[in-house]
C-alpha cells in the first residue's frame, strides 16, 4: 500500500490535490450517511411502541434498507456544497487547499448540526402527528412564532433537546476533524502522460456515475430508484415515516407546498369547475360567476328560531374519550351528558377540516373545503367576502356575528381575517380584560365568563367560540379545579400502549376542564336564555391520543352535538356524515324559513345522502375510516361491514372533486366561472 499523504502536505499538482480532496468529500459523505442511519435505528428503537403490533424483522429490515438507500440522496446533496466550493476550487489554485479544508469541515459541522437539532424535533412532532415533518411545518411558520416557541420551551423541552443537539454536534466535530484534518488520504498513483489522462477521465466519469447513484437513491434509473413518494415500502406506517430521514421530510413537505401552490391538490379538477358546480347543487344555467349554481333554497325552519346561536369549537375536543371504552376516565361526562338530554342530538360521524385550528376556523367562517391554501393570509380573503362566507348569510337571517377567541386577537391573523369576511366583532382576550394565563391567552373559564356577561345587552347574535385551555403547554392547574391527577395517572398508565402515561393525564386533565366549562356554559345559558342553540365540536383531533398505535378515528375524529330549544335527537338522520363546512348550512336549514336562499357548496346535514366526509388526509363514511390518498380504510365503531374498497373510494372521489374544487376555484380566482 502506497504511503498515506497528511492534510497538510505539500501537493506536487493539480491534480493531487483535486484527488486529496475528493477523498475528504467522501469521508464527510459517509460520515453524514451513517449519522442519518444512526439517528433512523435510534428513533425506531425509543420509538418502537408506534409500531403495528405484529410487525415482523422483516419489515423493520426493509424499512432500514429503504431508509439507508433514500439517505444516499440527503448525504450527496449535503456533501455537493464542499465538491463545487472545496473541491473543484483546487483545480485552480492548489495551494489554497488547506483553506477550503477547514472551509469543508466547517460545513460538515453544520449540517450535522442541522440534523442533530431536526432529530430532537422529530421525537415530540412524530408524537404530535404521527408522522414524521410535513406540511405542518410550513403552516407553523405561519403561527404564532413567539407562542410557538414559549409552548416548544414549557412543554416539549426545546432547552435539553437543543443541548443534546448541541453535545451530538460537539462529539461530531471531534470526529469529523480527526478524519477530514488529521486522517490522512491516498496519494494519487505515479502516472505520466497518458496514464495520467486516462486516470483523470475515469475519475470523471466515476464521479458522474456516483452522482447518477446517489441521486435515485441507489439506482441508475429512476424507475428503481427510492425518492419519498415511493419509500413507503412496508406494511407499517410507523416504518414507512422511519425511512423517511429528516432532509427528506422536509424536502417532502417543501415539494408538496410547491405542487399545491401550482394548483397540483387531489380532488382538484380544473377544467370542470362548472359541471361540479351544477353537481354541487342541481343548477344547469349559464353565467359566468359560480353563485347561481351554488345557491340552495331552505325548506323551512324545524325549530324556532333561537335568539343566540353559539358555534363552540373546542380545541382538541377529541371523539376518542366519548367512545365506551375510554368512559372509566371520566373526562368526557359533560359533553356526554348533553347528548343524552332530550333537546340534543349526537353524531359519531364528524371530521375536523383539517389537523390545524386554523383550518378548523377557516372552514366555518368560509364555507370553504380545506385545500391546503392557508385561506386566512390569501390576499382574496381580506378584501372581498366568500358568496359562502358564514356573517353574512346569518346577518341576513337578523343575527350580528361575532367571533370570541380565548387568545390575542391578531393570532394568525384571526381578527383581520373573519372582520374581512363580515364579521361584526372579534374579541380576543385583551378585549374583555382577562388574565393571561400561558403564552396563549386566558383559561376558557374566563372566555365563557366574559361571553355571559356579554349576553345580556346583545341582540340576536351568532358566536364562533374557540376554547384555548386544551392546549400545550398544559399549564391550568386542573387539580385546583377538582380533578384527580393521581387517579387519571393511575388509569392512564392501565392503558395499553400509552406513550407518556403521565403526560397523558395531564392532558385529559385539561380535556376534563374544557369539557367542563363548555357544558357549564352550555346549562347557565340555556337556563337565562332558553331560546339559544349550540353547536359543540372539536377543532381537530390530533395531539392528544390513547396510544401510540391509535385507530384513525381516534386520530381524527371530533364530535358534532346540537343541544337546545327545539332540538331532538331524530332532528337530523342518525349519525350523519359531516365536517366543519356543513355546519353553516346545516344550522340555515334547521331555521331558516321555506324559500330562504343562501350561498353553500356543502350540503346541509338534514340531507342524508352526504356519502363521505374528509380533510387533508383522512376521510369517513357512514362505516368506514381511510386514508386519501392510498386506499387502506378501517371500519368505524358500529360500523356495518364496509362494502368493497372501490366503491368507498367512488364515493370518497366524488365528495373531494365537488367541495376542494369549487373551494379551490373561489380561493384562487373568486366568483368567476370565466374561461370555463
Amino acid at each position: 500500500m502506497m504511503r498515506i499523504a497528511r492534510y497538510g502536505y505539500e501537493e506536487d499538482g493539480r491534480l493531487e490535490a483535486f484527488y486529496a480532496s475528493l477523498q475528504r468529500d467522501v469521508k464527510l459523505f459517509v460520515f453524514i450517511l451513517l449519522t442519518l442511519c444512526i439517528y433512523r435505528a435510534y428513533f425506531m428503537y425509543y420509538m418502537a411502541g408506534y409500531m403495528t403490533p405484529g410487525t415482523g424483522t422483516g419489515d423493520i429490515a426493509l424499512a432500514l434498507i429503504t431508509g439507508l438507500r433514500l439517505s444516499f440522496k440527503t448525504a450527496g446533496a449535503a456533501v455537493l456544497p464542499t465538491f463545487l466550493f472545496c473541491t473543484l476550487p483546487v483545480l485552480i489554485s492548489p495551494q489554497f487547499s488547506r483553506a477550503l479544508g477547514r472551509l469543508r469541515l466547517a460545513w460538515g459541522t453544520l449540517a450535522i448540526f442541522v440534523f442533530a437539532v431536526l432529530f430532537q424535533a422529530r421525537f415530540p412532532f412524530y408524537r404530535q402527528f404521527q408522522s414524521t415533518f410535513h406540511m405542518q411545518v410550513a403552516a407553523g411558520l405561519q403561527d404564532d412564532v413567539t407562542a410557538i416557541f414559549m409552548t416548544m420551551l414549557q412543554e416539549y423541552g426545546l432547552l435539553w433537546r437543543l443541548g443534546i443537539a448541541l453535545l451530538l454536534t460537539l462529539v461530531s466535530f471531534v470526529l469529523l476533524r480527526y478524519l477530514l484534518c488529521s486522517r490522512g488520504t491516498y496519494p494519487l498513483p505515479r502516472l505520466w502522460g497518458l496514464q495520467r489522462v486516462l486516470f483523470a477521465c475515469g475519475l470523471v466519469l466515476l464521479i458522474a456515475a456516483v452522482s447518477v447513484f446517489l441521486r435515485f437513491g441507489g439506482s441508475f434509473t429512476y424507475g428503481s430508484g427510492v425518492n419519498w413518494e415511493n419509500a413507503g415500502v412496508t406494511r407499517d406506517m410507523f416504518l414507512n415515516e422511519c425511512i423517511l430521514d429528516d432532509g427528506q421530510a422536509l424536502y417532502r413537505a417543501r415539494a408538496m407546498q410547491k405542487r399545491i401552490a401550482g394548483g397540483d391538490i387531489t380532488g382538484v379538477e380544473k377544467e370542470q369547475v362548472r359541471t361540479l358546480a351544477a353537481q354541487a347543487a342541481g343548477y344547469q344555467g349559464g353565467g359566468d360567476t359560480l353563485t347561481p349554481y351554488l345557491t340552495r333554497t331552505a325548506h323551512g325552519a324545524r325549530m324556532p328560531k333561537p335568539r343566540h346561536i353559539f358555534i363552540i369549537l373546542g380545541e382538541t375536543y377529541a371523539q376518542w374519550p366519548m367512545l365506551d371504552a375510554y368512559e372509566h376516565l371520566h373526562v368526557a361526562d359533560g359533553i356526554k351528558g348533553l347528548t343524552k338530554e332530550p333537546n340534543a342530538y349526537y353524531s359519531r360521524r364528524f371530521m375536523p377540516n383539517g389537523d390545524f385550528t386554523s383550518v378548523a376556523i377557516t372552514g366555518v367562517v368560509t364555507g370553504l373545503s380545506d385545500v391546503n391554501m392557508h385561506v386566512n393570509y390569501q390576499p382574496r380573503s381580506l378584501h372581498e367576502v366568500y358568496p359562502t362566507a358564514m356573517a353574512p348569510q346569518f346577518q341576513k337571517l337578523g343575527y350580528a356575528v361575532d367571533f370570541w377567541y380565548g387568545g390575542v386577537p391578531s393570532w394568525e391573523g384571526m381578527n383581520r381575517f373573519t372582520l374581512a369576511q363580515g364579521f361584526d366583532h372579534f374579541y380576543g382576550y385583551p378585549d374583555f380584560h382577562a388574565e393571561k394565563v400561558n403564552t396563549w391567552g386566558t383559561s376558557d373559564g374566563q372566555l365563557f365568563a366574559a361571553l355571559g356577561a356579554h349576553l345580556a345587552d346583545e341582540p340576536p347574535t351568532v358566536h364562533l367560540i374557540m376554547t384555548v385551555s386544551n392546549h400545550p403547554p398544559y399549564n391550568i392547574d386542573v387539580e385546583a379545579e377538582g380533578f384527580d391527577l393521581n387517579e387519571a395517572r393511575a388509569k392512564t398508565a392501565a392503558l395499553a400502549n400509552a406513550d407518556d402515561p403521565d403526560q397523558l393525564a395531564v392532558e385529559l386533565g385539561h380535556y376534563w376542564y374544557m369539557d367542563r366549562v363548555v357544558t357549564s356554559f352550555v346549562h347557565e345559558t340555556m337556563a337565562k336564555y332558553p331560546d339559544s342553540l349550540f353547536v359543540i365540536t372539536g377543532d381537530h383531533a390530533v395531539r392528544m391520543n390513547p396510544s401510540r398505535t391509535p385507530t384513525m378515528y381516534e386520530f381524527q375524529s371530533v364530535p358534532f352535538v346540537l343541544y337546545g330549544q327545539g332540538v331532538t335527537p331524530k332532528i337530523l338522520p342518525p349519525d350523519a356524515v359531516g365536517g366543519h363546512t356543513n355546519i353553516v348550512p346545516t344550522l340555515i336549514e334547521l331555521i331558516a324559513p321555506a324559500g330562504f336562499t343562501y350561498v353553500s357548496i356543502a350540503p346541509s346535514l338534514t340531507e342524508s345522502s352526504m356519502g363521505a366526509a374528509f380533510n387533508r388526509d383522512y376521510f369517513l363514511t357512514g362505516n368506514v375510516m381511510g386514508m386519501v390518498n392510498e386506499e387502506r380504510t378501517e371500519l368505524l365503531p358500529g360500523g356495518k361491514e364496509p362494502p368493497d374498497t372501490a366503491a368507498v373510494y367512488d364515493v370518497l372521489r366524488k365528495r373531494l372533486a365537488v367541495l376542494r374544487t369549487l373551494s379551490w376555484q373561489l380561493i384562487t380566482h373568486g366568483d368567476t366561472l370565466e374561461g370555463q
